[in-house]
């Protein structure tokens, strides 16, 4: 696929302000670490993660987004009544119904002609809420959309060390090992047509693979709502994840080259859904890419789910390591499996 009038115009987020680090996280499993004789610092030396950051107890999902989209809107000048999608893209929603958008879109001053939805993929969530506003901009049904997401770590890791206190065993940590990754944080991703506002990071396209016989490698349910949900537990394959999610990487990596007709060495940057180290290591080093080339948060900001991404652009940008001129692969795989790759000319 590739697009001729998108750009992204702003990012905005909110950095969640409770610091909790893997060594606070192996204090409270104290119970599981002696039942099983598990030296102290395994977590962090496993992932790669030194902290993550919680929203305080209670926070509504839809303030994070609101909060995040509103910097994007400010920091682009452009008013609430130009935004013709909102799509809130997170794991984390706040009721089965209504949508969370339809809080973020009354929290933002968003006008009725917009079209608001939900729409959920795992972590990929913001690159589909993306791809869909880029579609709707390219065909001229819209000339601004706005993709926000928010999710919170708090309630399930809680759930998660309980278990594991609970049910001492090596079989309930490996599965349940990748929740205590999680962090939280806020994200907002304002398009815009370029031809009625010009200016850099125009969306080139990308490609989209998938591979969802191995949807149960990686699940969270039954349902979705917060905070409430003793029921809440999420399970992860993470050997299989890995090596099936690195696969479908490899390929839509190729693939993603192939379609924008790509020449060696690009593209000049990345930035990847922050999963961890191993995972981090295992996908640039089956692609070929420099790890100078990646720009990454999980160390000080865990597995923030859909807001990874968006999140590590904008600070990526902040920090100088995106400039002006540089080809960027936004890379992202999330459990289902699935893969969705753009090209973004910064």
């Amino acid at each position: 696929m590739r697009f001729s009038r998108v750009r992204i115009e702003a990012f905005g987020y909110e950095i969640a302000p409770h610091v909790v680090s893997s060594a606070d996280l192996e204090e409270r499993l104290s119970p599981l670490y002696e039942a099983l004789r598990i030296p102290r610092g395994q977590l962090e030396a496993i992932t790669g993660i030194r902290e993550r950051r919680y929203w305080s107890p209670g926070f509504r999902p839809s303030e994070g987004a609101i909060r995040a989209g509103r910097k994007a809107l400010e920091g682009a000048g452009l008013p609430p009544r130009e935004i013709g999608m909102l799509i809130y893209a997170a794991v984390c929603r706040e009721h089965l119904e209504p949508a969370t958008a339809c809080a973020v879109a009354d929290g933002l001053g968003i006008t009725s002609a917009s079209q608001i939805l939900d729409l959920s993929n795992a972590c990929l969530g913001v690159l589909n809420g993306i791809l869909q506003v880029a579609c709707a901009i390219e065909l001229g049904h819209i000339r601004a959309g706005l993709v926000v997401a928010c999710e919170t770590a708090r309630e399930i890791v809680d759930l998660t060390i309980e278990r594991l206190n609970r049910e001492p065993s090596m079989e309930t940590l490996r599965k349940t090992l990748a929740t205590l990754t999680g962090g939280s944080g806020a994200a907002a991703v304002l398009l815009v047509d370029a031809a009625h506002r010009p200016g850099g990071r125009q969306v080139r396209g990308g490609i989209c693979r998938s591979a969802p016989q191995h949807h149960r490698l990686c699940t969270w349910g039954p349902d979705t709502g917060f905070p409430e949900g003793r029921a809440h537990m999420a399970e992860t394959d993470a050997a299989e994840v890995l090596r099936h999610g690195v696969a479908l990487g490899v390929e839509t990596f190729a693939a993603f080259r192939q379609e924008l007709a790509l020449p060696e060495g690009k593209p000049d940057k990345i930035i990847c859904h922050q999963v961890g180290a191993t995972h981090q290591r295992t996908f640039l080093d089956a692609v070929g890419i420099d790890p100078e080339r990646d720009f990454t948060t999980f160390r000080y900001l865990g597995n923030t789910g859909t807001v990874s991404l968006p999140l590590t652009a904008a600070l990526a940008e902040e920090r100088g390591f995106l400039a002006a001129g540089d080809l960027v692969g936004l890379l992202g795989i999330g459990s289902g499996l699935n893969c969705l790759m753009l090209a973004v000319d910064w």
